[in-house]
């Protein structure tokens, strides 16, 4: 049983990296934490390469660890690791998956254009989970996807689908070589969402909190969408705009 009682330990220090993007782009790994987010985690295959678990942590009943390198760690050493006020004593190093359009067999796509709350991206990709979209694609400007704030807030669906980072204009030239229409999301030159018809094939483009999606996107997409606002609100949060259009959407 391996057991770190140190949080000047190596490992602990390579550790704690990873709450930095810098590091998680340069080693390809990311650090989870909770008890449901490392669960999810281990239901998926080769995603966690270690279990960390702090000393005196109770594991759940029906919790299980699959096999998986398990490091018991001092309540030290578990406060320096976690991005969180209070630990539940456990987390998990994990590894990124190198995904492309061409790794992915299905036809429904949510795209993210430059969006930088960490809050609205983790929604969107559990909205998407939820819808039953195929891939999620962050394209530049967005916020890091293993960011320990993304994470917590897709509530384990990052695990379910695969979310990549692309480059948004090649993806939607590859969309249209495959004939998936793509949607974008705009107030002008648009049409009401309702207009759009419900299809087992699309693309939904979304955009910045607050400059929306970028013109030289919108010109490449087959038709663009909004979503009426009734009451005297200025613009409904990307996210929940991106539930409404992608349960709209799919078929």
């Amino acid at each position: 049983m391996k057991y770190i009682q140190s949080a000047k330990n190596p490992t602990v220090k390579q550790w704690k990296k990873l709450l930095s993007k810098k590091e998680r782009d340069l080693s390809g790994k990311y650090l989870i934490e909770g008890f449901h987010l490392v669960e999810e985690a281990l239901k998926e295959r080769d995603i966690v390469l270690e279990v960390i678990i702090s000393e005196g942590t109770e594991l759940p009943a029906g919790f299980k660890l699959d096999g998986a390198e398990v490091t018991y760690v001092s309540e030290e050493v578990m406060k320096a690791v976690s991005d969180t006020e209070s630990p539940q004593g456990i987390a998990a190093v994990c590894e990124q998956k190198a995904l492309s359009l061409n790794n992915i067999e299905g036809k429904t796509f949510l795209l993210i254009d430059a969006v930088q709350d960490p809050g609205n991206i983790g929604t969107m990709i559990r909205t998407a989970d939820a819808a039953g979209i195929d891939a999620v694609v962050l394209g530049e400007g967005c916020a890091d996807p293993y960011n320990p704030k993304v994470i917590r807030s897709t509530q384990g669906s990052i695990f379910h689908l695969p979310v990549f980072k692309g480059n948004l204009m090649e993806l939607i030239a590859q969309l249209k070589e495959k004939d998936i229409p793509v949607y974008g999301t705009s107030l002008e030159n648009a049409a009401p969402f309702e207009k759009s018809e419900k299809s087992h094939e699309f693309a939904l483009l979304v955009g910045n909190e607050g400059g929306g999606v970028r013109k030289e996107l919108l010109a490449e997409t087959d038709m663009n969408l909004y979503i009426p606002i009734h009451g005297r609100s200025e613009s409904l949060n990307v996210a929940v705009a991106a539930g409404i259009l992608l349960y709209h959407l799919r078929a």
